[in-house]
């Protein structure tokens, strides 16, 4: 017997769970904010500033959108950090953590060029 195909291959970062100041990712637990690539999760001060999102930009070339899991609250994304998000080519949406989570997971599946920046939820 075969198994099935997967929606979203092993080696993606599938956001399993958040909540108590961690996420499971991809099997791993992982303590704080995190930023979630398709390929890999760093952790993140928490920052929401474009020195505290270094590792976005420097990473622009392979995306397209970053979700900003701004913690249980919406939260807007400053003007400036919005205009400089954009002239490297990456539009941002801000959202509550657990919605930046399972919009990332879609978007994951969907083979899309997508990180999200994910303020851990305590």
């Amino acid at each position: 017997m075969k198994d099935a195909p997967k929606a979203v291959p092993e080696s993606r970062q599938v956001i399993q769970g958040y909540g108590d100041g961690m996420f499971r990712i991809a099997g791993e637990e992982r303590h704080g904010s995190v930023i979630v690539f398709t390929n890999r999760t760093v952790a993140w001060a928490g920052e929401i500033s474009e020195a505290g999102l270094a590792d976005v930009f420097t990473a622009a070339d392979t995306l397209d959108l970053l979700l900003l899991g701004c913690g249980s609250v919406l939260s807007p994304v400053a003007p400036e950090l919005r205009a400089a998000l954009r002239r490297v080519g990456i539009a941002v949406e801000p959202m509550d953590t657990g919605a930046a989570c399972r919009t990332f997971n879609v978007l994951l599946a969907e083979e899309r060029r997508v990180a999200a920046a994910l303020v851990a939820l305590r």
